[in-house]
């Protein structure tokens, strides 16, 4: 099973909240680029990851796409990972002041 949660928030930048949730959680941010999302930032922690990126996401004919489009207000993504439920993590990002749980699957 993993667990998956999508966060976001309008209040802050991408570079802002790695920032904040490195300190928060005590994890190493590393930037990456990809095609498909543009620039994101992953950490990986003992039970999964948690990415960091901004909504808006490079699209056809240079004009970008959003990510989630069902949040269009959102300008920054935080995505996590686990194997497992993690209540702790869960816990420490819902007291991140601007970050919104927007979203939760398992599969």
């Amino acid at each position: 099973m993993t667990d998956h949660h999508t966060y976001g928030t309008s209040t802050r930048t991408a570079d802002g909240l790695v920032r904040l949730v490195s300190d928060r959680l005590g994890l190493v941010f590393t930037e990456r680029n990809s095609d498909y999302r543009g620039v994101y930032h992953l950490a990986n922690s003992h039970n999964g990851r948690i990415e960091i990126q901004p909504n808006p996401i490079p699209g056809d004919e240079e004009e970008d796409e959003l990510y989630a489009p069902e949040h269009p207000d959102v300008r920054v993504l935080l995505l996590t990972t686990t194997l497992n439920p993690d209540p702790s993590l869960q816990a420490r990002l819902a007291s991140v002041e601007g970050l919104v749980h927007l979203n939760h699957q398992v599969a």
